[in-house]
């Protein structure tokens, strides 16, 4: 599995060579968990039906019984990854974030802290 390393502002690295990759390491299956959260719903123009529901599953009002359901769903279908070995999600109503910690089990070895945080309004 090659994936290539994203930058602190999320977009490609490049100029460095193979060190701008990940391969067959555990990082590389986050990554690969990352980018799939972060694709959302419609937003990809070969296939709008892949995506990640936020709108309507996560974010929206009246969301608690469905979006850790979603987001599981999400992360083990994503290629590489063979299990979750611990889940934890919360709103935090200060910040009006949603965030989400767990650590998955891959191919490679665990991810043992992913996390991911997304606001929930403007």
């Amino acid at each position: 599995m090659r994936y290539r390393l994203l930058d602190a502002q999320g977009d490609y690295s490049f100029g460095h060579g193979q060190s701008d990759f990940l391969i067959n390491t555990p990082e590389t299956v986050a990554q690969a968990v990352k980018t799939r959260m972060l694709l959302w719903l419609g937003e990809w123009f070969l296939d709008t039906r892949d995506g990640t529901d936020w709108n309507n599953s996560v974010l929206g009002k009246y969301t608690e019984a469905t979006r850790d359901a979603v987001i599981r769903e999400r992360i083990l279908d994503t290629p590489g990854v063979n299990s979750i070995l611990t889940y934890s999600s919360n709103f935090d109503g200060n910040t009006r974030r949603f965030n989400v910690t767990v650590a998955i089990d891959t191919i490679y070895g665990i991810v043992p802290n992913w996390q991911l945080s997304l606001p929930t309004a403007k």
